[in-house]
């Protein structure tokens, strides 16, 4: 096919702006021939075109002369010119038919001279790309969000039923797709989206908004709906009240800003599920208002999945997507919370050129570093109330921090207390954040029995759902491999770690009860020797079937001798590293990492993480200039939000990154772009350099220091580092540790001495050496 270029007409002046050449998300140019003339991917990178489509972009030469018109083939096959625009010495050609497979893209001339060419690998728009094998079963949901059936894949009697409209049978997907679809709505006075009228009047309740450029317009916003990588997405930008295109290639520019907003969204979920679209976040009033686009997808929602290689494959190939439809965006930003948060830190690690900058909110560093000190909050709650329960120590609530780490209060209940004394064993009046924030994480993550997914009931053949693994491990199979079992490997560990031992070398525990610890304590049977879990998860409160610890699938002392811990798989540990699950602390775009102050509701989003975040940056990159720290007060309420005063600074910070590149990131920060926390209805307390001073380091603590306190984890109890990043830690001989001062002023007894080495035969943990898994 030949195709004269047209003038500009479709795309915004983003678009026009090329890619940095050096930005990975596209290719690295080729040159054919002598006209200089030059081809690149635009869309993604060469190797991860999907959907038998992509962007590509034509400069010229040193001539400046670009040809009247020109056709593309790959492998000699004739492709499909879907849509082009040119401007000066480059073009931008969005091309299609592209099959499957690896293949030479080639420009040629209408007389079939060559001018350039690119070697591009195509996969279908259902993926994968690189995540491994799909995971099956897998249900769909776009009948449950959206009352859409979806698209037929095949006839054999397995997989998710698709429906006529009389409710029969008409064929089965596996891949869940369905068609794009295209709504118009528009902003009401109530706050609530509303479907445009069919007839092209104006709504009375119309809403209007003033743009980043000044401009005010009317809030009506287009919103495309459909799936990529299996999973649902959604694109939502302003449109012209006038607009009501249906066609996916022709959206409409004129109110975009040319900024691209991904919203990623937390939750906990161990897969099988083609998961739910959040209209709220899909459709953020406040950055569409500014005339950013958002794009979201429910594969980059941890509480469907939290196997972050799929996550980022899907982010890929939803932003390339967007390109094909919107054009290159000036940059794109992210904001998220939680596992929102967590994508953010490990995407632009592992898929650089994916976002410029960020807001991670509420953050963790990572998912998997986070499971090893949660999968403690269990052990060491059945230490206090069943173990020990006895010692009245563990019946004041502040004294469980001690042992826990994490904050305790009285302010909060523990709703089983009274339960638990009911049927013998202790309780302390209040909680600790391993009660309201983590308690039935630990059977969701490792209890194969323990998970189901809505709509499940549907799949065929019937039963196939009974052979799910429901768990986390199962979940990311592909890159934590199996074992010698066909069970999936589990990196869980804690042989070495001597639980308590900050609180034993400051006096707040003693000797007796720190051996009492360590030797009872035990660890997680593996999964497949795991039962199902009782109450407060399934069934009623007997004394047979309470067990809110999961205490049924620990392993626990014989009384004669020390409960066994639980020896992490070492493949396991190396794949998370090698497979970039762990963040390592490489930063190299701008973020702010803000979170509201949380502590006294125990929610989980401890405001610790950030700082591990940080001292893993500085670890890595020598320093966390890349990275600000915002706190938000929310004591006594979550009254006031800082995120689009984030992306404010974040916009001229990613300005000043395009103007003055050689400077780096750090050397573009502008005036704004400094650690700061605030009040609860927003104003400023403190901002600067110095205001968390105390946290990494031994001076003074900062004002914002001091006005939210941080705790710890477990593992930082046990004398573990703030990074929070290992498994399974390096071994040092107890001889060793007796006598390097591991122990503060406790010189044990010789009977005290034997005790340990029942306890720990292979010796205690030493934090100085990385984990052996790296």
């Amino acid at each position: 096919m030949h195709l004269r270029l047209l003038p500009l007409a479709i795309f915004v002046s983003a678009m026009l702006a090329c890619s940095d050449p050096g930005a990975t998300s596209t290719t690295s140019v080729t040159e054919v021939n002598d006209s200089g003339l030059s081809l690149s991917i635009l869309s993604s990178r060469a190797e991860h075109i999907t959907g038998g489509t992509a962007l590509i972009a034509l400069q010229a030469g040193e001539s400046g002369i670009m040809p009247s018109s020109v056709q593309f083939r790959a492998n000699g096959q004739l492709l499909e010119v879907l849509r082009t625009n040119a401007t000066g010495d480059q073009s931008h050609w969005l091309v299609g038919g592209i099959p499957l497979g690896q293949h030479t893209i080639e420009v040629l001339a209408d007389d079939g001279e060559q001018l350039a060419s690119v070697a591009i690998q195509s996969h279908p728009i259902t993926g994968p790309i690189f995540s491994g094998p799909q995971q099956y079963p897998f249900v769909c949901s776009s009948v449950l969000e959206w009352g859409v059936q979806p698209l037929v894949d095949h006839q054999e009697e397995w997989g998710f039923p698709v429906l006529d409209a009389s409710d029969n049978v008409i064929g089965y997907s596996k891949d869940c797709s369905i068609e794009p679809m295209i709504e118009y709505q528009y902003l009401n006075t109530d706050g609530q989206y509303v479907a445009m009228p069919e007839d092209g009047t104006r709504p009375a309740d119309m809403t209007t908004t003033t743009l980043s450029d000044g401009r005010v317009v009317d809030f009506v916003i287009r919103w495309e709906r459909g799936t990529i990588n299996r999973f649902l997405y959604s694109y939502a930008v302003l449109a012209d009240a006038s607009d009501r295109s249906q066609n996916p290639l022709d959206p409409g520019t004129v109110n975009w800003n040319g900024r691209l907003l991904y919203h990623f969204e937390g939750g906990v979920g161990v897969g099988h599920f083609q998961g739910r679209l959040n209209a709220g976040r899909a459709r953020l009033q406040e950055a569409l208002a500014q005339g950013y686009a958002v794009a979201y997808s429910s594969g980059n929602r941890t509480g469907e999945h939290y196997n972050l290689q799929v996550g980022g494959e899907t982010a890929l190939m939803v932003k390339e997507h967007f390109i094909k439809r919107f054009g290159e965006p000036l940059y794109t930003v992210a904001i998220g919370g939680s596992g929102g948060a967590i994508q953010q830190y490990v995407y632009q690690q592992n898929h650089p050129g994916l976002i410029d900058a960020g807001v991670p909110q509420y953050s963790y560093p990572d998912m998997v570093t986070q499971t090893i000190h949660v999968g403690d909050c269990e052990l060491l709650e059945h230490y206090m109330d069943v173990t020990d329960r006895n010692n009245p120590k563990w019946q004041v609530t502040r004294n469980r921090s001690l042992l826990i780490g994490f904050n305790s209060t009285d302010a909060v209940p523990d709703p089983l207390a009274d339960i638990k004394r009911q049927l013998g064993y202790a309780s302390a009046p209040g909680a600790n954040e391993c009660i309201p924030a983590w308690r039935g994480l630990t059977p969701l993550s490792m209890n194969p029995h323990y998970g189901q997914v809505r709509e499940q009931d549907k799949m065929h053949p019937p039963g196939i759902m009974d052979t799910v693994q429901w768990t986390h491990y199962d979940d990311l199979k592909n890159i934590y491999g199996l074992d010698a079992n066909g069970a999936a490997r589990v990196p869980w560990d804690n042989v070495g770690v001597q639980y308590g031992l900050k609180a034993l070398t400051e006096g707040a525990i003693t000797p007796d009860e720190f051996l009492d610890l360590n030797t009872k304590i035990g660890g997680w049977k593996h999964p497949s020797e795991m039962v199902q879990e009782g109450f407060p998860f399934l069934g009623e409160p007997t004394a047979d079937n309470f067990d809110p610890w999961s205490r049924r699938n620990m392993n626990l002392s014989d009384g004669t001798s020390p409960a066994p811990r639980t020896q992490g798989d070492l493949q396991a540990i190396r794949a998370l590293y090698e497979s970039g699950m762990v963040f390592d602390g490489q930063l190299n775009i701008p973020i702010v990492d803000w979170r509201h102050y949380l502590e006294d509701e125990l929610d989980m989003h401890n405001s610790h993480q950030s700082f591990s975040a940080r001292q893993r940056i500085s670890n890595r990159m020598g320093n966390a200039d890349n990275q600000l720290i915002w706190f938000t007060d929310a004591r006594p309420a979550r009254s006031y939000d800082q995120t689009m005063q984030a992306l404010d600074v974040l916009h001229d910070w990613v300005m000043n990154i395009k103007t003055n590149p050689d400077l780096g990131v750090a050397g573009n920060r502008p005036a704004t772009a400094v650690d700061a926390c605030f009040a609860t209805d927003g104003s400023l307390i403190a901002q600067g350099n110095d205001v968390w001073n105390g946290v990494l380091d031994d001076n003074s603590p900062g004002t914002c220091t001091q006005a939210f306190p941080l705790y710890a984890t477990s593992r930082i109890v046990a004398g573990g580092p703030i990074e929070g990043s290992v498994f399974k830690c390096a071994l040092k001989p107890l001889d060793t540790a007796l006598g390097d001062g591991t122990y503060g002023n406790w010189v044990p007894d010789s009977q005290q001495i034997a005790q340990l080495r029942s306890v720990f035969p292979e010796g205690v943990c030493d934090y100085s050496q990385p984990d052996q898994g790296r």
